[in-house]
Formats: C-alpha cells, sequence, structure tokens
C-alpha cells in the first residue's frame, strides 16, 4: 500500500498531537510560602488648615481640620506605597510656550495604618502624624492570599 505525500504527513501530524498530550508520570508538587527578609515602616504627616474649614464653632473647626489632616496623611502614605500618577500638557503657539499643565493623582487601599499622634501646629493648622507597619499589612495579605512558589514536586 502506497501513501501519497499528504497522507503520510496527516498522519505524521495526528501521531505527535496525540502524543504530546499523554504524561509519563503524574505529579504532585507541594508549595511553600514566600516570606520578605525586612519590613520598613513607613510614616507620613498630613496637614489642614482650621480656619478654612465648615463650621459654626471653632471646636466644629477643629474637629474638621483633625479629620482633614488625617485623611492628607493617608494620602502621603499610599503615595509612598503606590506612587504617584503624573499627567502633564503643554501647549506652543507662534513658538512661546501658552500652557502648562501638571495633574497628579494616587489611587490605593491603606491597611493597618495607625495614628501616632494628632495636634495643632501655631494657631491655624492641625497635623496628624500616621504609622504604616509593613510587617502588618504583610499579615493581612497572607490572611487573604496566600503568596506560594514550588517547594518540591514528586513524580509518580
Amino acid at each position: 500500500m502506497k501513501l501519497h505525500f499528504w497522507q503520510m504527513v496527516f498522519v505524521l501530524a495526528c501521531l505527535s498531537v496525540t502524543g504530546g498530550c499523554t504524561s509519563l508520570f503524574e505529579k504532585h508538587v507541594e508549595w511553600e510560602t514566600i516570606k520578605p527578609e525586612s519590613y520598613p515602616v513607613l510614616t507620613a504627616v498630613g496637614y489642614a488648615p482650621i480656619d478654612s474649614q465648615n463650621g459654626a464653632s471653632d471646636s466644629q473647626k477643629n474637629l474638621m481640620a483633625m479629620k482633614a489632616s488625617k485623611l492628607d496623611a493617608y494620602r502621603e502614605l499610599a503615595e509612598q506605597v503606590y506612587g504617584q500618577r503624573i499627567n502633564g500638557q503643554q501647549s506652543l503657539a507662534n513658538m512661546v510656550l501658552n500652557n502648562t499643565q501638571l495633574q497628579t493623582s494616587v489611587e490605593g487601599v491603606i491597611r493597618g495604618a495607625r495614628v501616632v499622634k494628632s495636634y495643632p501646629v501655631g494657631e491655624d493648622t492641625y497635623a496628624t502624624e500616621l504609622s504604616l507597619d509593613m510587617a502588618e499589612v504583610y499579615d493581612i495579605y497572607l490572611a487573604t492570599t496566600r503568596p506560594q512558589r514550588i517547594k518540591t514536586v514528586n513524580y509518580y
């Protein structure tokens, strides 16, 4: 029986496809968790003006400045953890720079931060200091997802 060229190509293709799908061994992969060697502690300070806050009394303005300075400190922590996105634009007319715009933004979730200190600075500013221990952040991360790497592979 003679096989034509295309029939031989088809038979070889079928053999290679079916042969590539079978495994000679069954395997069991064991994973282990990766732990960093050191953890930094990040700090951030946020500021807010007191007189510019909305409020009917001085105590309401102080409370609003406390909250605003805490949010500013959280923003600074988010910048340290996730970085800051910077968008810039410039326009040129008649070889003269007309307009320069620079926009920044930061986005992220901060878990595990602690208020170290909250205090007035001078008479018109409020400051809040935050601390973020990355060891605690790592523990929170491990509680939600388990990063793994291959520990051993056993073939049967």
